[in-house]
């Protein structure tokens, strides 16, 4: 009976080594696939607040190769649960190099540099954008 249990928990300690070391693995993969993405990104959002105390999730960064919203609503390419933001808060768009915000008619408003916005303005370099509890830096590349 001894054996039996004995060779039953060292299979079951192997097993959770592999799951393991599979985990370990797969957050490598998942990590060096993310920077991979933002490297090929023409430009990004990058998250200047501490995130660790909203009570939401929130990415670092987020890459901008195309036309972008940004709301609460499941429609908009990027979705971010904060109750400070309207369901279609924004929008990002690419014309050629250069990337123009548009306020979507939020309730809370949209900011540039500490400056509330109205209809669209042209992103630059190291902007810094405030929408709800965020603020993201814009970096173009």
């Amino acid at each position: 009976m001894f054996n039996i249990l004995s060779l039953f928990f060292r299979y079951l300690f192997i097993i959770i080594i592999y799951l393991f070391i599979f985990a370990i693995i797969r957050l490598i993969y998942l990590d060096i696939k993310g920077v991979a993405t933002l490297k090929s990104a023409r430009s990004y959002l990058k998250l200047i607040v501490m995130k660790e105390y909203l009570p939401f999730q929130v990415n670092d960064m987020y890459a901008i190769n195309k036309s972008i919203t940004i709301g609460r609503k499941q429609g908009n390419d990027i979705v971010i649960n904060d109750p400070y933001m309207s369901s279609e808060h924004l929008k990002i768009a690419a014309n050629g190099n250069h990337f123009i915000l548009t306020d979507l008619g939020s309730s809370n408003g949209t900011y540039i540099n500490g400056e509330r916005i109205e209809g669209a303005v042209e992103l630059k370099n190291n902007d810094r954008i405030r929408l709800g509890q965020l603020e993201f830096l814009f970096v173009a590349k």
